[in-house]
């Protein structure tokens, strides 16, 4: 893959770390079907590259991380009712068979179909203007596949809020905070930086055991805890014998210890 070629992002790998970003700040980083299809294509590069370690998502402009669909463009839907589904599952990640850490950079708005992202993100870090939203209601629209997302990373009262008063209330970057949304925020000049920070943090580490902890713990959400328990121990099982021999033969930067 071409990372030159895409039209609707700019996407660079440096240092084993892929920096995607959202790249419609004129209608404010709004996914279309060719966004779609190119996420699509970033997925699958970054599951088989190995140089990618990890993933981080951003979103050019001022005013918005990404408030969802283009709703000037709309999103295609098959008309066959038996072919039909949701056009978000190209957006992401973990749904696309990719399990290299994604980290979230959030500032702005970010609303709706936005969600798709922020849902299968392990990392969100948001500026201190970052509002979060979910517009679907007040246009007459049912909120259903990014909320049911976000009712697995939050609490669900808080889902339904977010749900309920659609356009009539933004939830704050410090509300995301305290109930664990996001792990921190950081003023907007210092955004980009601290993602990018955390992203090389992880970066150093031994690939295979990094993505083996993130496959783990996201499918043990989709099943019992015994089950969980099991598959977890298989992929310890697969991904030690790896992760070990990377230790050996990558160089572990020194990094002074933070407490955040």
């Amino acid at each position: 893959m071409d990372l030159t070629e895409l039209t609707t992002v700019l996407a660079e790998l440096d240092g084993h770390v892929l920096t995607i970003t959202l790249n419609r700040p004129e209608r404010m980083n709004s996914f279309t079907n060719t966004m779609r299809a190119e996420f699509r294509q970033i997925w699958e590069y970054a599951r088989e590259t190995d140089d990618v370690h990890v993933i981080v998502l951003r979103g050019a402009g001022e005013r918005a991380f990404s408030t969802g669909m283009d709703t000037r463009e709309g999103t295609f839907i098959s008309e066959n009712v038996f072919s039909r589904r949701d056009p978000g599952i190209d957006l992401q990640p973990k749904h696309n068979g990719c399990w290299k850490p994604l980290v979230c950079a959030v500032h702005g708005m970010a609303a709706g179909g936005a969600l798709y992202w922020l849902n299968e993100a392990d990392i969100i870090v948001a500026s201190d203007d970052a509002q979060f939203f979910d517009p679907h209601v007040s246009y007459g629209l049912v909120a259903a596949l990014e909320p049911i997302g976000l009712a697995h990373r939050i609490p669900i009262g808080e889902v339904l809020r977010m749900v309920l008063l659609g356009l009539d209330e933004r939830m704050s970057a410090r509300r995301a905070y305290e109930i664990g949304f996001v792990s921190e925020i950081v003023p907007r000049h210092e955004l980009w930086e601290r993602a990018d920070m955390l992203a090389r943090r992880i970066a150093a580490k031994p690939a295979a055991a990094v993505q083996g902890s993130v496959r783990a713990i996201w499918e043990s959400k989709d099943t019992g805890r015994t089950q969980a328990l099991a598959t977890g121990m298989s992929y310890t099982s697969l991904g030690n014998p790896i992760g070990k021999a990377q230790v050996v033969r990558s160089e572990v930067p020194t990094r002074d210890f933070e407490v955040r």
